[in-house]
């Protein structure tokens, strides 16, 4: 657990403010991306969705687990591909813990809906760009790169590997 810490930390912080995500999962050999509200990233690294279970998503997870989540908030700079193993749940008591009264504008019958399930994907890593916010700070930094001939400096960017 020591060595999922640091990367686990890094992770909440980079989705900090973010609520949606494309997750990509793939069907028929193609890529398939679609919105989706996170609901947590854990303290096991997963990150949680609300869903169907009778969805084509819910199906694509089923013949390959595999998913990418896009993250963007454009406003910081802050961008976030995170990747992982899928899975459908139906635990109880998760969904009431995640659960939101504003989820009824997606599922009207609440979790009394029979097809309402969770999703939870174990990230396994986590790729990030993180620039500087200031639209001042990154055009100094592109008037720099011009003069000196050198690489604007686009900020940080890193790959989390999380223990599985």
């Amino acid at each position: 657990m020591n060595g999922q810490k640091e990367p686990l930390e890094k992770l909440r912080e980079l989705l900090e403010g973010i609520d949606f995500t494309m997750m990509t999962t793939v069907s028929g050999g193609k890529l398939h991306s679609r919105p989706m509200s996170t609901q947590e990233v854990d303290d096991e690294g997963c990150v949680w969705f609300f869903t169907r279970d009778n969805t084509h998503k819910a199906d694509e997870i089923a013949a390959d687990d595999r998913v990418n989540c896009a993250y963007s908030n454009p406003d910081e700079n802050r961008y976030v591909s995170v990747f992982g193993r899928a899975e459908l749940s139906h635990d109880r008591a998760k969904m009431e813990e995640l659960w939101n009264p504003i989820h009824k504008a997606w599922f009207p019958d609440g979790l009394a809906d029979p097809n309402i399930c969770l999703i939870r994907v174990r990230v396994e890593e986590a790729e990030y760009w993180d620039a500087p916010s200031s639209t001042l700070v990154q055009l100094a930094g592109f008037a720099k790169a011009l003069v000196t001939g050198q690489e604007a400096d686009y900020g940080e960017n890193k790959t989390l590997h999380m223990n599985s």
